[in-house]
């Protein structure tokens, strides 16, 4: 009789505790993380009788928790993986609202600029036309600053928002390194502690929505926390914290994120993080935004540029050579920043130092640019937007470059490289000094109108050209730009000997040439002084000259300067000069948006994909750990009856007892 109370009674307890397992899964069908929980029974082992062991019962042998160790893993990563992704299409959207198109673009204001100088050439003398020049030279300096400092907002933002997560990074390794802690306490106990091994797995997911980890376990039921490969963030209870540094350079533009290893700061390669939210941030900021920020530094150093040096070769009103439209750029410290590991020579003696300077406007490339010494002669300067690799040797501060994409891959000697002239600075460079080149990060902030008087707007050409007045020919001026302001070694004069013939009056015919070959539509140059490298003007003639008939090329004269705008249509002309990749001026702000817009679309679709994989993958890894409430009820009910049944197994062996005393009685 107490055998079969005793089956029963078991019975009674381990059907209690299903109905309470069950019960607890329900209540914690929305708590993030739980792992649905299974009671596993298994039947004490039977009495041995000569009639065969009779059973005695079923005993709960632990409380299971279901959940895939693969799933729950590929889970993390999938979703790790979609935070980096779709953080950085978020970013890179609000990059794209930075340059906006339409009226209230930057292409709008650049191009509202140069058509403005097309009423002062039809009208050279009207001080309103001018003043409407000058208002819109100063709208798009705005423009530019304005851009500018939308993407410094954007830089902020991107570098407050870093701290923060970094900040939650390491409020997490705190709490699984106690949880760490908690669980090897229990190891001991011989039963599985469901519950903080739930809450270190759910602390484990959260962590990977900022920074990817992989995870080893260890034998005392710790698990070790790893990022960018092999760094261990938790070991543990021991938490090594991270945050946010700067790079090789200090580039106040760039962020690095660090691990502080029992005071040893750690680098860690932004490549190998992976995934999660930190991650996409430092891609954007040290990308994407740089990439935005270069190609409006370009744009906005390339216009000024061009429109400086075409404003200098005009003649204002009153006679005197144009200035400056723009502020000029001045290259300083924060456009080449040494780098920390950079040789220190002994006082007094200085460190290496270079120094950039405009060489050609129209070869600009939006990138920055890493110079590497291999010797205090040697060394080679990498292209960072696409990694192109130009080789140079060093003497004297001055750079011969060798061109990565010269065919013949002979050397030229120059200081140019992508339209940037490079020099040599203080000190002397030794073997392992790196620089880093940013020509184009402060362009846009420093940009401002130089404010002038509508009469000093240099709309005249200091040059002029005449037909001779016997000509006969169908001879025609095409073009005739100057190349110097002021013009020297004039009056020119072209006399034409035929068709395809002419002398001129500034150059002595050589003994093999006695005359120079014409061709129609090409230019001629106007001869420079020994000591400079430029031609003083530029002539283009169209038609077939007769033998005799002449041109003259000469300063402007001042009767006609203030009735010519000649400098005006040259102004006008920057529109289709080829600038920007071989694109027009005018286009260089649509290419510029292009370019944002297929990061931002790439980076959109790659959100798109990692976000429905993640979500396939936590739906797959919540089949499996998570709780259904169906099914929780069809179970309660089982363990309803089953526990009904048990206890109905008590009163009857009850019964039979109290029978038995009665009748003993």
């Amino acid at each position: 009789m107490s055998g079969l109370l005793s089956v029963g009674t078991r019975a009674l307890q381990a059907n209690q505790v299903l109905l309470q397992t069950a019960g607890n899964n329900i209540a914690n069908v929305n708590t993030p993380g739980y792992s649905r929980q299974s009671a596993v029974l298994q039947t004490t082992q039977g009495q041995y009788t000569g009639s065969g062991y009779i059973g005695k019962g079923v005993d709960v042998q632990t409380i299971q928790r279901n959940f895939s160790a693969f799933l729950t893993r590929q889970s993390a990563l999938a979703g790790s993986t979609s935070a980096a992704d779709s953080t950085r299409a978020d970013k890179l959207r609000q990059l794209e609202g930075v340059f906006p198109g339409g009226a209230a673009g930057l292409g709008a204001a650049i191009n509202d600029m140069l058509n403005a100088f097309s009423d002062v050439a039809n009208a050279p003398t009207d001080l309103t036309a001018r003043t409407v020049a000058l208002t819109r030279v100063d709208e798009t300096a705005k423009r530019m600053r304005a851009a500018a400092q939308n993407l410094d907002d954007l830089q902020a933002g991107v570098t407050q928002e870093l701290g923060q997560k970094v900040s939650t990074i390491n409020s997490l390794a705190h709490s699984i390194a106690e949880i760490n802690d908690k669980i090897a306490r229990t190891q001991g106990s011989g039963q599985p502690p469901n519950d903080l091994l739930d809450q270190r797995d759910q602390l484990v997911r959260d962590l990977n929505q900022y920074v990817q980890t992989s995870s080893i376990a260890a034998s005392d039921g710790t698990v070790g926390i790893f990022l960018a490969g092999s760094q261990a963030l938790v070991l543990g209870n021991t938490v090594s914290p991270l945050s946010i540094g700067k790079d090789d350079f200090g580039d106040p533009l760039k962020s690095k994120l660090t691990m502080n290893r029992s005071g040893q700061f750690i680098t860690l390669d932004e490549s190998s993080l992976g995934g999660g939210e930190v991650a996409g941030l430092l891609r954007f900021q040290n990308n994407d935004l740089v990439e935005g920020r270069n190609l409006l530094g370009r744009l906005t150093l390339a216009v000024s540029t061009s429109m400086n040096n075409q404003h200098q070769l005009g003649l204002d009103l009153d006679g005197n050579p144009g200035g400056a439209l723009f502020t000029p750029m001045v290259f300083t410290a924060n456009n080449v920043l040494p780098a920390t590991t950079n040789a220190k020579p002994a006082l007094p003696a200085v460190p290496a130092s270079l120094n950039l300077d405009i060489g050609d406007a129209t070869k600009f490339v939006a990138s920055d640019y890493e110079v590497n010494f291999t010797s205090a002669t040697q060394g080679s300067v990498t292209r960072r937007s696409d990694g192109a690799l130009t080789n140079f040797s060093f003497a004297a501060g001055v750079f011969s470059f060798q061109e990565a994409t010269n065919p013949t891959g002979g050397p030229y000697t120059g200081k140019a490289i992508d339209g940037l002239n490079l020099l040599g600075g203080a000190g002397t460079p030794a073997a392992g000094d790196r620089f880093l080149l940013k020509p184009f990060s402060t362009s846009a902030s420093n940009i401002s109108a130089e404010f002038s008087t509508p009469r000093a707007l240099a709309v005249a050409s200091p040059v002029a050209g005449s037909l001779g007045t016997s000509n006969t020919g169908s001879l025609q001026l095409s073009s005739l730009l100057a190349r110097s302001n002021p013009v020297a070694l004039t009056p020119v004069v072209l006399t034409f000997t035929g068709a395809n013939s002419y002398t001129r009056s500034d150059e002595l015919p050589t003994a093999n040439a006695t005359t120079f070959a014409y061709t129609p539509g090409q230019a001629i140059e106007g001869t420079a002084p020994a000591t400079s490298p430029l031609s003083q003007w530029s002539l283009t003639l169209q038609g077939v000259p007769k033998a005799g008939d002449t041109f003259t090329v000469q300063q402007q004269p001042a009767a006609f300067r203030n009735l010519n705008a000649g400098n005006a249509g040259a102004m006008m002309g920057l529109r289709d000069a080829k600038m920007f990749d071989g694109a027009a001026l005018t286009d260089g702000y649509a290419s510029l948006i292009a370019q944002i817009g297929i990061r931002a679309q790439s980076a959109n679709y790659s959100a798109e994909i990692s976000g429905s994989i993640a979500a396939n993958l936590e739906r797959d890894r919540t089949g499996v750990a998570g709780v259904n409430l169906d099914e929780e009820a069809a179970k309660l009910l089982q363990y309803q009856q089953a526990y009904q049944a048990s206890a109905k197994m008590i009163q009857i062996a009850q019964g039979i007892f109290d029978t038995l005393i009665q009748t003993l009685r």
